[in-house]
């Protein structure tokens, strides 16, 4: 007969040693200490592929400003010393160009600005002043024609330009820079004939390869 307040003999029996008992409950409280873990790991895996494709994302974008920008690239990295600054002010030029409705010249106004830059070439001879400052506007006017503003300071001119034509621009820095020095005296017949080839370089981008040749681009000054 079983004693008042024992459980039924059955219950006794199947029950497992409290030693067994102990070690279940060990084991279900390992299980629950092991679940955080796995999800912070799943994290850290996370987190690390994002770095990766973050920083896959912008090497391709550098690549792409170098390949783009080419020597102005180096340029705006030596003026900055930081590749992140450089690179910020590369993709600030492309916004903003992109704000440009950039068109071809027609050929009859081509040919028009052609035959002004033949007149002062012409000129150079026995006005290399003049010379050289009719090439400095003829460069703006083109630029106007073809729809880039030119309100702005020069900087600006050449920082629009540079989107199109990076392997120019610097001409038009050193020509420009010539131009400015000879308005105060500061330069000989030499420094104005290198002004007027640097000049020629961006204005024969912007007239087209194609008048090249008839604008007389490959001649001497």
């Amino acid at each position: 007969m079983t004693p008042p307040g024992a459980p039924p003999f059955d219950a006794a029996c199947h029950s497992p040693p409290v030693g067994r008992q102990i070690d279940v409950a060990r084991r279900g409280a390992g299980k629950g200490k092991g679940l955080p873990m796995v999800w912070i790991v799943v994290a850290i895996v996370v987190l690390l592929a994002a770095g990766a494709l973050l920083y896959a994302a912008r090497e391709r974008r550098s690549r792409q400003l170098r390949e783009g920008f080419g020597p102005e690239y180096q340029r705006t990295m030596a003026e900055r010393g930081d590749r992140r600054e450089a690179e910020s002010e590369l993709r600030r030029r492309e916004k903003r160009r992109e704000r440009f409705e950039i068109r071809e010249l027609e050929p009859e106004v081509r040919e028009h600005y052609a035959d002004q830059w033949r007149g002062a070439q012409r000129r150079f001879v026995d006005q290399p002043v003049a010379a050289v400052g009719e090439a400095d506007s003829l460069v703006t006017q083109v630029m106007r024609e073809r729809g880039y503003p030119v309100a702005d300071d020069f900087e600006r001119r050449a920082a629009d330009v540079s989107v199109d034509h990076p392997d120019v621009v610097q001409h038009y820095r050193v020509a420009r820079d010539i131009s400015v020095r000879t308005t105060r005296g500061e330069t000989g017949t030499e420094d104005l004939r290198q002004a007027m080839v640097h000049f020629r370089a961006l204005f024969a981008e912007l007239l087209g390869d194609d008048v090249r040749e008839g604008a007389e681009m490959h001649h001497h000054v």
